[in-house]
């Protein structure tokens, strides 16, 4: 992002930053809380993880709203154009995030709310939290830092995080397998573990969001072999 000599139109460019800092605080918030709900069946933090939903909804139309504003107001161009439209697809992005989040906030309560005493084997999902967590979490902090290279260390995590997802689906079905009573339950973790591996999907393309505003370049579908090639241009 280039330094103007309009000291406004900056002013409102950091506007646009601390506004997605605060949506992604949000939805980090939102997933933490929507895992925790699988231990301690807390009804109230169910309800308020969904509940923050509709904040996180009306957050992305008030940054709309404001990139929309610079758009017409000042015309940008060139890098400062690309960080725009970064803040908008990011926004798409943790909007998404939030939406997983209270798919497993949902899928929760319908686990207790079936069999209390039943609780799932959470293993994998606490595993799958951890790495799509700090993924998150880094890639706010790429942006933060318009830092492109984080795309490179996520790209590798979420391949594992790829596997950790499959791993989770061969042992809930062995449990189905060994055990029909346990079919409802391990469906349902089979759909959280989906929402955990999409937030890690959510969260490269933030990164990739990055690399377009700081380099230009549309690195959406494009192998890790040529990221490298448009980082180091």
């Amino acid at each position: 992002m280039a330094i103007h000599s309009y000291s406004a139109f900056d002013q409102e460019l950091e506007k646009l930053r601390a506004q997605v800092i605060e949506m992604g605080g949000i939805v980090e918030e939102q997933i933490k809380d929507a895992i925790s709900t699988l231990k301690d069946a807390d009804s109230k933090k169910i309800n308020r993880v969904i509940a923050r939903d509709e904040e996180v909804n009306q957050l992305q139309m008030l940054i709309d709203e404001s990139c929309e504003l610079v758009l017409v107001k000042r015309t940008p161009v060139s890098s400062d154009l690309r960080f725009v439209l970064c803040v908008q697809k990011i926004t798409t992005d943790l909007e998404r995030i939030g939406d997983e989040a209270t798919k497993i906030a949902r899928a929760a309560k319908r686990i207790f709310e079936n069999d209390r005493m039943a609780k799932p084997t959470l293993a994998d999902i606490n595993s799958l939290y951890k790495l799509v967590s700090a993924m998150l979490h880094d890639a706010l902090d790429s942006f933060v830092r318009m830092d492109p290279e984080t795309l490179l260390a996520l790209i590798k995590r979420d391949e594992t995080v790829d596997e950790k997802y499959q791993l989770c689906m061969r042992h809930q079905l062995t449990f189905m397998l060994e055990d029909p009573r346990k079919i409802s339950s391990a469906l349902e973790v089979i759909y959280i573990a989906k929402a955990l591996e999409r937030i890690g999907d959510h969260s490269e393309n933030i990164t990739e969001h990055v690399v377009y505003s700081v380099k230009g370049a549309d690195v959406r579908h494009s192998s890790p072999k040529e990221i490298k090639k448009e980082l180091r241009s």
